[in-house]
């Protein structure tokens, strides 16, 4: 998952963000004459100049984020400041008496909100992994101001007009293709984020942007207090029966975290979760797990549901504002799928072939449950269970004889040799490097050739309490040589649990293809090539950027990884080729259970925000809609829509988390051009590859860059043969 919807920044970067990220509630946006103002230039607060946040990053590397130094209650005020400064940088630019040109206009606006981005830099990662009762409130009252702030950008008449005059200009067929596409990008965002609109129209959309920007903090927040405070404590040894020995004792490490030693704790995360409703004997502690991770926010003081009707209704105003009928037709004007309808007729083509894969897996594991005796009918706390008695059975594939081999610290390294081979990267660790958690480590990364230095990448591992749940990257700085150099710093964050101590972090095969989605994302990052930092790394599509992500997790199974760095934690042997072969033929064993679950998820999300301004009870809306699709008893959403955070924590993946099958469609298809071009080590694909994917960021339109690279257009065919299913009838 990519994570650039906490608080963009850089005056260009937020206002291009407005409309591909969508994340109305924290974009950098700034002066606005028609909009009520965020604060003025004349409002810095005092002490600014001793704001750590506030200063100009120094030290090696082209300066790194001054981590050691941050204090929640610098937030406020940090931001205040940064917020000024950048209004008057824009007030600037807006009153320009000479004509409007590229360098004064977009150039300019390319080099305001220095300040901000710092200073969003660490509210971000405070937000996403250090988020305490203090921090939360600094969000519930910084969330609507900067809100605010971003649609006085937008909504300032003067700079639209200059953006407006730069983009018609005749001038612009002698520009370069990168400057005609940053014109493109502003001009278009500005326009969908309604800077055509009249006055009244304006100050309605900014209150609709504000109000939303509190309503996606308190959802965020209320799902983070349930995943922090609910668990499932066990007391007795005999009520383990099952789990194997690594989970047992990340479970004891979890209790004594919690001062509890001699217990064993399940915590309301996936990453603890998920093993134990695969391994767990006792169905009545699966079911009691199942259903406190399935109903975060649905309930109690954090029940989410009010905050999502009205997230929509808001949502769905503010679309009409804008022309548009709904959200969704909203949000994937400028997607790869450009209209809703076709992204639900990718879904519904796959939705057929999951639900019957769906059936037979429930049929098989029905018919084990009835061989052992065990007298049930199965459900949704038992499909992992049996799901695993049944790939024993079949494949002779044991997880836990697979897991030994999985160490955290040895696939991170089969991840730089990856890099190493495709990218030409090489990592070295580093030290000195203020981080903002002990757990945090980081790692220079060099170009092999040349020895030039890259960037940064920051791994942060481990789940604890106030940090979100799932996996995702971050750029802290983004990669461009607008007015000079300037390297990248990435980030890669994830929720596994810790090992005891001195004991190796041993990982699902699941949760090893995560880390590689992930570090994906952070090569995209990296290997951005582009002018404009607006247009650096992974600021494309939505429904695009998941594309090289989740390319990059199929060389988790090629021989070079598995034999050099999947080795027994204890004996230093590599994984045996038959476990391999077994691994291989199972490869699309369960394919109906993930992708049902998935697309359940994003066909509510998509029907949510195609619903148009009606009174919507989402609890009711989500069981009706999965009723009419036929959804199968026996598994539930994957996201269920009170804990949705994709979607409503912020407008990211709201009517986009369809993205991640739109993408697959692409990553299958290019993953076939590597088998096609000699393996997945082809040195000519893998320059195609870097060359018009992984380099170009956003300054070439993402379909003209595929093309590029595969000689033609993607097709759906790959996705159905990496998954196992037939090919949808009349597909090309």
């Amino acid at each position: 998952m990519l994570n650039r919807d906490s608080f963009i920044v850089r005056t260009g970067a937020l206002v291009l963000a407005t409309a591909a990220a969508g994340c109305a509630t924290m974009q950098n946006q700034a002066n606005t004459t028609d909009a009520p103002a965020a604060t003025s230039a004349a409002a810095a607060p005092a002490g600014a100049a001793s704001n750590p946040l506030l200063a100009e990053w120094t030290g090696p590397y082209g300066g790194v984020p001054p981590f050691d130094r941050v204090r929640v209650q610098d937030f406020r005020p940090a931001l205040e400041t940064a917020m000024a400064e950048n209004l008057a940088e824009i007030e600037r630019i807006a009153a320009n008496p000479a004509p409007p040109t590229f360098e004064n206009t977009l150039a300019a606006m390319e080099r305001a909100g220095r300040s901000l981005e710092r200073v969003s830099t660490s509210y971000g990662i405070w937000s996403s992994n250090m988020n305490t009762p203090d921090f939360q409130a600094v969000e519930r009252e910084m969330a609507p101001r900067l809100a605010a702030f971003s649609d006085q950008i937008t909504q300032n008449t003067a700079l639209f007009r200059r953006i407006e005059a730069v983009y018609n200009s005749p001038e612009k067929a002698r520009w370069t293709p990168e400057q005609q596409r940053l014109a493109w990008r502003y001009y278009t965002n500005f326009v969908r984020a309604g800077a055509q609109l009249d006055a009244a129209k304006k100050a309605r959309l900014s209150e609709i942007n504000q109000r939303l920007a509190g309503l996606y903090t308190n959802f965020s927040q209320n799902v983070l207090a349930d995943e922090s405070s609910q668990t499932v404590v066990i007391e007795n040894e005999a009520d383990l029966a099952g789990l194997p020995q690594s989970l047992r004792d990340a479970a004891a490490a979890a209790a004594t975290a919690k001062g509890m030693p001699g217990k064993w704790v399940i915590t309301n995360t996936r990453s603890s979760t998920d093993p134990f409703l695969t391994y767990s004997d006792r169905r009545d502690l699966r079911e009691r797990v199942w259903r406190m991770f399935v109903n975060r926010g649905d309930a109690g003081a954090t029940d989410n549901n009010a905050n999502i009707s009205e997230i929509l209704k808001l949502r769905a105003e503010r679309a009409n504002l804008l022309g548009y009928p709904t959200h969704a037709h909203w949000r994937l004007e400028n997607a790869m799928a450009g209209t809703p309808e076709r992204a639900m007729q990718l879904m519904e083509a796959v939705w057929t072939p999951a639900v019957a894969r769906v059936r037979q897996e429930v049929a098989d594991m029905q018919q084990v449950a009835n061989a052992e005796g065990a007298g049930i009918t199965i459900e949704p706390w038992d499909y992992r269970y049996y799901m695993e008695k049944v790939r024993k059975a079949r494949y002779d594939l044991d997880q836990n004889a697979v897991k030994p081999y999985l160490q955290l610290d040895r696939l991170r390294e089969g991840m730089f040799w990856v890099a190493g081979e495709l990218f030409g990267f090489d990592f070295a660790p580093v030290t000195g490097v203020p981080v903002y958690h002990e757990d945090v480590r980081v790692w220079e990364v060099k170009d092999r050739a040349s020895g030039r230095h890259v960037g940064l990448w920051y791994f942060d591992p481990y789940a604890r309490p106030g940090k979100r749940s799932g996996a995702w990257m971050n750029a802290y700085r983004s990669q461009e040589r607008f007015d000079g150099p300037v390297t990248t710093i990435v980030s890669n964050n994830s929720n596994f649990v810790k090992a005891a101590p001195g004991e190796p972090v041993l990982i699902s095969w699941d949760d090893a293809t995560t880390l590689f989605h992930e570090f994906g994302h952070a090569l995209h990052g990296l290997s951005s090539n582009v002018t404009y930092p607006s247009l650096s790394g992974t600021a494309v599509a939505r429904d695009y950027v998941e594309f090289p992500s989740q390319l990059l997790e199929h060389w988790l199974w090629t021989p070079e990884v598995l034999q050099r760095f999947a080795v027994h934690y204890q004996t230093g042997q590599p994984i045996p080729q038959e476990l391999v072969d077994r691994i291989k033929r199972a490869s699309t064993f369960n394919q109906g259970f993930m992708t049902v679950e998935y697309l359940a998820s994003a066909l509510v999300d998509m029907k949510l925000h195609l619903a148009g301004n009606a009174d919507i009870d989402p609890d009711a809306f989500e069981r009706e809609t999965l009723a009419a699709l036929g959804m199968p008893r026996e598994i539930v959403m994957r996201h269920r829509t009170p804990q949705f955070g994709h979607v409503f924590s912020s407008d990211g993946y709201s009517a986009g988390y369809y993205s991640y099958l739109w993408s697959d469609v692409i990553t299958a298809d290019a993953a076939e051009a590597f088998v096609e071009g000699g393996g997945y080590y082809s040195p000519e694909v893998a320059r195609r590859l870097r060359e018009n994917i992984f380099s170009v960021g956003n300054t070439i339109d993402p379909a003209e860059g595929y093309r590029a690279f595969r000689g033609r257009d993607p097709q759906v065919e790959a996705l159905m043969r990496k998954r196992g299913f037939a090919p949808p009838l009349g597909s090309h």
